[in-house]
């Protein structure tokens, strides 16, 4: 697989129309496809924006000719694993073999506003497994003109199909940080996402992806692994940190965040990050090349596609910046 390299737009931090316009620009300046997260609110309320993924991506999906990803969205508290098939069916649709579908397991920051029960990470991840049992029965059954129905631990769906649909179903592929679940994702998925780590862990974690996919006769070579990249670049290094304090703390965060339910509690936590703390988790710097040097150690560990995400408000200088300085650098 070619080696490609996105913008991963923060929908956290962007009003959509910016969104839209600044990803057309990373792609006039070589970036190539448009990842973005599912976010009902923003990490901090300094962040400011939390639009609905689904309408961004169809808005991308005219004004850019690259892969659209929602990178990723929760299949399993918010939403019914139905309706995320149809919103992907639907995208699919309308930009054929350019769209595909990031699952994780879900955040309570975004997945507590229903007010429902808030489960520990285990059932988290068994829902989103059921949920992409459904999905996958739900693409399956409508490309062949059939209905679809579930009954599990979870869910229910009565028999069903999609209605609208691509040629061809577009592929799943599931965020993972730890070894169990990207196991079970090699099995289920067809294609693993995860987020910058020590390169011994992702290791780990490409290991135990390859195992799962050999288990049921599919070869993890052919199997996309997507990399989303937080970094902080402005003109000085005092300005990067200076970003990355205000709009990115909680990249210094040494602890799990899945179960935080407020931004503004994630405001009180941010006063306690340090600049050490981004330390060996984000870089922060003025020297593209020192961001370079960063991501092609991700490169070299196997990834096939990286989406780059600049902490900061400074999108435009960035996009121009690592369109000329760093995209053409890296090398398979």
């Amino acid at each position: 697989m070619d080696l490609t390299i996105g913008y991963a737009a923060a929908l956290e931090q962007f009003h959509p129309t910016e969104v839209v316009e600044i990803s057309a620009l990373a792609e006039e300046h070589g970036f190539s496809g448009v990842m973005a997260a599912d976010h009902f609110q923003p990490w901090t309320p300094s962040q400011g924006q939390a639009a609905f993924v689904w309408n961004v991506l169809s808005a991308l999906g005219e004004r850019t000719r690259g892969d659209l990803g929602p990178g990723v969205t929760a299949p399993t508290f918010r939403w019914h694993p139905a309706m995320v098939a149809q919103a992907s069916a639907t995208l699919a649709a309308m930009y054929p073999g350019r769209h595909w579908l990031g699952l994780g397991s879900g955040e309570a920051l975004n997945e507590h506003v229903t007010a429902g029960y808030w489960p520990e990470a285990p059932e988290r991840i068994n829902r989103m497994f059921e949920a992409i049992e459904i999905i996958r029965k739900l693409f399956t059954a409508s490309l062949a003109g059939k209905d679809a129905k579930h009954s599990g631990t979870f869910y229910k769906l009565e028999s069903t199909r999609l209605w609208t649909m691509p040629e061809e179903a577009p592929p799943i592929y599931v965020a993972t940080g730890g070894p169990v679940t990207a196991r079970r994702a090699g099995k289920h998925a067809d294609g693993l996402i995860t987020v910058g780590a020590p390169l011994e862990k992702i290791s780990g974690l490409f290991d135990k992806f390859a195992s799962g996919a050999r288990e049921v006769g599919r070869d993890p070579e052919t199997m996309p692994k997507i990399l989303q990249l937080h970094m902080s670049w402005a003109e000085t290094d005092e300005e990067a940190l200076a970003n990355a304090l205000d709009q990115w703390p909680n990249g210094g965060m040494k602890f799990p965040k899945a179960d935080i339910r407020s931004p503004f509690d994630f405001a009180a936590m941010a006063k306690l990050v340090r600049p050490e703390d981004f330390e060996g988790r984000m870089v922060i710097s003025a020297d593209p090349d020192v961001h370079r040097a960063e991501i092609q150690k991700y490169v070299d560990l196997g990834f096939d596609r990286i989406y780059l995400h600049n902490v900061g408000r400074n999108q435009r200088e960035w996009v121009e910046v690592f369109g000329r300085d760093v995209l053409p650098k890296l090398a398979r």
